[in-house]
This record gives structure tokens, C-alpha cells and sequence, in this order.
């Protein structure tokens, strides 16, 4: 069953505000990697002990301006040093989610268009779980969701889990909201896939440090940069 809470994509009114916010988590960042240092050498802040929110299966609607893209970039880099992961950054060529999960599953994203057809035949066939969440005619919408190129969503996610039978797990650069679980709805989840989020605009694989796979360079460049 699907669980509903709110979630604050912005992380701040004006630009003063914004830059106090980094802050903030600069000098939180700071305090939580001297602790870590003075543990055994281990990955003190493991990703698997980061306390959930559940999952909030929605559409793209919202679109952060430039400069909210930037102090939620900042954040998103402070905690994945933090938690010492490393991102695998993939293509933003409207198919990051899908090539993020791609690289979580097969260890490459050049997998995404058979993910991609797997998320949107779960949307087909599995209409019932997921139409009240979509506020469209349902066929336009997964008809959309399967050219290339188009952003997949908080939905697309569910259908991810529930298809893969996988605990996705986003770690995000929302300031209230640090990590995200998406579990499936009708089974166990057999593995976990781990992702960065930022800022509504682009998903990346991540890893720990002992796990990184070799490391995959994106034909296109990463989104702003």
C-alpha cells in the first residue's frame, strides 16, 4: 500500500535564506564527518542506517529556478561525502532515471530503454495501483512515458520497485528531505537500488567506495555542467 506525506521540494523562499540553509548543512556535514573519524575506519554513517520518509508517487509538476539548482546541488554533494558514496553520474538526456537504474541493476546505463519498457509494461498492465495517481488521461501518460527522452517521475519509481521487486532507495538534495524509500506494494523486496536526487531535475547511480563499479563516463554532459 502506498503511503502519502508531504515532501518540501524547495528548500527556501529567497536566496539569503538559501545560502543560510547550505550553511547549515556545511557545518551539520562537518560535525558528522570529525565523529566519523573518530570511529574504526568502517563507513560509520552506512547508507542502510539513514531513517526513511516513505514515498510520495507523484508527476513532475514542479521545476526548481537556476539558482535553487545550485544550494540543492551544494547539499546533495555535502551529504554524499558524508555518507561516503560516490555518484556514477549518467547522461541528463531526459533518461537519467531510467539510466540510473540501469546501472544499479546490470552495471551500465546503456540498459535504460529496456528499462524504460519494463517500468511503462508494469504502468500498462498494473493500471489500478497506480491511475489515481496520475492527473491526466492515464493511456496519454504512459504513452508519453515511453518515448525517449521523457523525465520519468516519482510514479515511474513505483512502477520501478514494484516490476523489480526492489527497494529504491534516494538519497535527495531536498533540505527536509535527506532519504527516500520506494518499496514495492505486492512483494518483498528482493534487492535494493541506491540513487541520488536532485533537485526534480536528474538522477544519478551511487555507491559506496568499496562497491564502485568501474566508473562509466556519460556521453552527453551532466546536466548544467
Amino acid at each position: 500500500m502506498m503511503h502519502t506525506q508531504h515532501v518540501d521540494g524547495c528548500s527556501s523562499s529567497t536566496n539569503t535564506d538559501g545560502k543560510n540553509d547550505v550553511e547549515d548543512d556545511r557545518m551539520i556535514a562537518i560535525a558528522l564527518s570529525e565523529e566519523y573519524t573518530r570511529g574504526d575506519g568502517t563507513v560509520g554513517w552506512h547508507i542502510s542506517n539513514l531513517s526513511a520518509i516513505p514515498h510520495v508517487p507523484r508527476i513532475n509538476t514542479y521545476f526548481p529556478n537556476l539558482s535553487d539548482v545550485s544550494l540543492e546541488y551544494d547539499r546533495l554533494i555535502e551529504r554524499l561525502n558524508v555518507y561516503g558514496l560516490y555518484e556514477v553520474k549518467v547522461s541528463g538526456d531526459g533518461n537519467c532515471q531510467f539510466r540510473a537504474l540501469s546501472d544499479q541493476m546490470y552495471k551500465s546505463p546503456e540498459y535504460h530503454k529496456h528499462v524504460r519498457k519494463e517500468i511503462v509494461k508494469q504502468l500498462k498492465e498494473c493500471r489500478s495501483l497506480y491511475e489515481g495517481y496520475v492527473p491526466m488521461k492515464y493511456k496519454k501518460y504512459y504513452k508519453k512515458m515511453a518515448k525517449s527522452g521523457e523525465w520519468g517521475d516519482h510514479v515511474t519509481l513505483q512502477a520501478a520497485a514494484d516490476k523489480f521487486g526492489a527497494k529504491i532507495c534516494l538519497l535527495t538534495s531536498f533540505r527536509d528531505t535527506c532519504f527516500v524509500e520506494i518499496v514495492p506494494q505486492q512483494q518483498t523486496p528482493q534487492r535494493e537500488l541506491w540513487l541520488s536526487f536532485w533537485s526534480e531535475v536528474h538522477y544519478n547511480s551511487i555507491y559506496e567506495f568499496k562497491d564502485l563499479p568501474i566508473v562509466y563516463k556519460p556521453k552527453k554532459k551532466h546536466w548544467l555542467f
